[in-house]
């Protein structure tokens, strides 16, 4: 990357060259409105709780959290809490966990879907000084009763339909875990049985009758621990990140300098639909932001189904997805757009390239086809609501082509942005309005720097004249370690430098592109990590097979394998089920052989508890060994992932067509 084209980052620091414990590493950038310093708090600010306290004094009556009611199976309007009315609910609510002993620096778990009762029981903590740690069972089986444990929490809220779950891991957790409360109601069963084991229960209404609104509030400090968030991410169990309230304040203020300079000033007149899971850090800090700013947040029914309709109800201005959903959403108005007539179809064509023709000319996207966007892509606009003002994407990366559409036709820019939980959400993003950073996840944010550190094993060179390597990240949102686990945490802080284990690339205007992973873990397109080495392990316990390449990328939500056989077991298997004589390599293009290698495949993957997107949903059964000839493994029978896509390229695009077209 050439200092003379780089358009959007400044060079703050030089390379370092390889020593014998460390590689060579790349210069230091930062966003170049940051080239002066990074982002720190102002002084005065100690919690985010001050961001709520703050707005609640500022505009008590504006409307805060919002959900539809069900009843009679039919769905109603939104109804709204006002600042007010969240701000004394949150205050009682601390006040009764302080009754129960859990005093500043205690741990409170948090359990269940976006409502408004995460949020007031994520601020009840924020006001005494209390560590929310978000239970979650996507990371596997145990993970909550893991989480429970290695955390110490010792009071949980928790989600009406979620409390099953968590009585059943009472008898492992009740140790630490004494107090249940419902986000609504508790059955006299449930408490009955919470009670045996020593864990009293509580519904919502009776908890907040035990608080006070007069409650003294504990003094707080920026270096307070804010959150400890788990994740996945390796094969081993989960991780506790620990975020502090300076990391989720100075995230919160990175986003606000963001859109003032490249986008548009949130305020108390914005909306923001929250239906990202506040368990994840993604959705947590924009809820946060949207607080400080006075918006109004209104949740998702819990229902994919009707995703677009508590959309359309609440017409909101902000909307943060994942690449799944935005896919979702262009494939519904691409198939709409195909289907209205050739005419039709016509005017879309040269409406949307003569405006991409503008916007690649550096024209911003409301002012590259004005006319157009009132006559043709209006439609498109509706169905984000008719009123919204800016699309964020994150978690996984956004298909080029799908970024492209939502540019051109949604009325609103698209920011694409990168960022793990140990960056306490995003590190990079794209900015709005700057064409060229297309496919890209842009710039540091205000509050980091970053450089690549070459990965000579996968032949990346950060020192080159297109810089690759290991992005490596700097600043005052990055977490304070793993907790309980000081060799994770210094496995991968090194000399000051967050190693995330995503190989990057600088391109010329000083984007950075994602493309590759260090270790064998990628993200499937809704978020979700795959360690792939530990999947594959369950599966080769099924004694039908000898051999097995597990593979998916982050623009696929499900994975695919090429399998061998065991010739012995399948041919076995052929004779009391085909009735027909076929040979070896025949048999493994038979689809009643490819189906049950499939069914026997995921059935030993649930008896080795493998999570629903960890099973597989097509196979190719290949007859002949992976051997180190075709350069498909190492002398030591590794198996070498690029060579076997490669190898397999066209079988894996035959899998994910296959797969699709039988889900469809």
């Amino acid at each position: 990357m050439s200092s003379t084209s780089v358009a959007y980052t400044v060079k703050v620091e030089e390379a370092s060259p390889a020593t014998e414990k460390r590689p060579s590493a790349g210069p230091v950038y930062r966003w170049i409105n940051a080239k002066d310093g990074l982002l720190e708090l102002p002084p005065g600010l100690e919690s985010p709780w001050k961001f709520f306290s703050d707005t609640a004094t500022r505009i008590p009556s504006k409307p805060l959290l919002g959900r539809r009611k069900v009843s009679d199976g039919k769905v109603g309007p939104y109804i709204w809490m006002t600042y007010q009315e969240a701000y004394d609910a949150a205050l009682r609510l601390g006040s009764a966990i302080r009754t129960l002993s859990v005093n500043p620096g205690g741990h409170c778990g948090i359990y269940g879907s976006n409502c408004p009762e995460w949020v007031l029981a994520m601020e009840a903590c924020n006001s005494q000084s209390i560590t929310y740690v978000p239970l979650y069972d996507t990371l596997g089986a145990n993970a909550v009763e893991f989480i429970i444990n290695h955390a110490e929490v010792s009071i949980a809220f928790v989600q009406e339909n979620k409390i099953p779950a968590i009585i059943s891991c009472l008898p492992r957790c009740s140790s630490c875990l004494k107090t249940i409360v419902s986000f609504s109601n508790i059955s006299s069963t449930q408490k009955k049985e919470a009670e045996e084991l020593g864990v009293s229960c509580f519904s919502w209404k009776e908890f907040l009758e035990l608080g006070s609104l007069n409650c003294e509030l504990p003094p707080k400090q920026k270096t307070d621990i804010c959150t400890i968030m788990y994740t996945s991410g390796t094969t081993g169990e989960p991780k506790g990140v620990i975020l502090t309230n300076e990391a989720m304040m100075a995230e919160v203020l990175c986003i606000d300098r963001l859109f003032i300079l490249t986008d548009k000033v949130c305020s108390e007149e914005d909306t923001y639909f929250s239906f990202l899971p506040l368990a994840h850090i993604y959705d947590q800090v924009m809820v946060t932001y949207f607080i400080y700013k006075g918006s109004s947040i209104g949740f998702w029914r819990g229902d994919v189904r009707y995703l677009m309709e508590d959309i359309q109800e609440l017409k909101p201005t902000m909307f943060s997805g994942v690449p799944r959903v935005y896919d979702r959403i262009y494939t519904g108005i691409s198939s709409k757009i195909q289907s209205g007539g050739a005419l039709s179809k016509k005017l879309f064509d040269y409406a949307y390239n003569y405006k991409l023709r503008n916007m690649e000319n550096g024209l911003p996207q409301d002012k590259a086809a004005p006319l157009l966007d009132s006559f043709v892509f209006s439609k498109i606009k509706q169905a984000f609501g008719g009123r919204i003002q800016g699309l964020l994407s994150g978690a996984a990366p956004l298909p080029r082509h799908v970024e492209e559409f939502l540019r051109v036709t949604s009325g609103a820019p698209i920011t694409q942005g990168y960022g793990l939980t140990e960056s306490c959400a995003g590190c990079f993003t794209s900015l709005a309005n700057i064409f060229s950073m297309i496919g890209t996840v842009g710039v540091p944010v205000p509050t980091i720097e970053a450089r690549l550190e070459s990965v000579p094993e996968m032949g990346y060179d950060a020192l080159s004249s297109t810089p690759r390597g290991e992005i490596c990240l700097r600043g005052v949102t990055l977490f304070s370690g793993y907790y309980k686990r000081k060799d994770l945490t210094e496995e991968v802080v090194v000399d000051g430098w967050f190693h995330t284990g995503d190989i990057g690339e600088w391109q010329q205007d000083g984007a950075m592109k994602i493309i590759d992973r260090k270790k064998n873990i990628f993200k499937l397109s809704q978020g979700e990590y795959v360690a792939v080495e530990s999947i594959e392990n369950k599966y080769l316990r099924c004694p039908l097979i000898t051999s097995i390449w597990v593979y998916g990328n982050s623009f696929e939500s499900f994975l695919v394998a090429i399998v061998v056989p065991d010739r012995k077991a399948l041919e076995d298997w052929a004779v009391n089920n085909l009735h027909e004589a076929v040979d070896f390599k025949s048999l493994c293009e038979h689809p009643k052989a490819r189906k049950y290698i499939l069914d026997e495949l995921n059935s030993t993957g649930q008896k080795n508890e493998l999570k629903g997107f960890e099973l597989l949903k097509a196979v190719y059964l290949e007859p002949t060994l992976f051997d180190v000839e075709r350069d498909l493994m190492t002398p030591t029978f590794k198996l070498k992932r690029p060579q076997l896509l490669k190898y397999y390229n066209v079988q894996v695009d035959q899998l994910y067509n296959e797969a699709k077209g039988a889900k469809a």
